[in-house]
């Protein structure tokens, strides 16, 4: 992963409730869940939730697909390992790799 690319993800979670809703997604694993689902579990207004989702989608950290007539968020788990490798590529490397 860029450096780019984890500024932008970090920074679309670097917000209460986007990281709630991401959590929320990580929760509930691929089989993901609905925008209005969302909006009852976590008590934030539809159109609130719409937005988080929009930047949590352009930041890569999550996917969606249609079911029917709805739309099902989930996290993107491969684009969240990579935030993850990068945060942690260079762990304790200025100490030996002893952490």
């Amino acid at each position: 992963m860029k450096s780019r690319d984890a500024v932008i993800a970090l920074g679309a979670l670097a917000q209460e409730s986007r990281l709630e809703v991401f959590r929320l997604l990580v929760r509930r694993g691929p089989r993901g869940i609905t925008p209005s689902e969302l909006s009852d579990k976590l008590s934030i207004p539809a159109a609130t939730i719409s937005f988080h989702l929009k930047e949590l989608s352009n930041a890569g950290l999550i996917t969606s697909r249609r079911e029917g007539r709805s739309i099902i968020y989930s996290a993107d788990y491969d684009r969240m390992q990579e935030l993850l490798g990068f945060l942690m590529e260079n762990c304790c490397a200025d100490n030996g790799g002893k952490c």
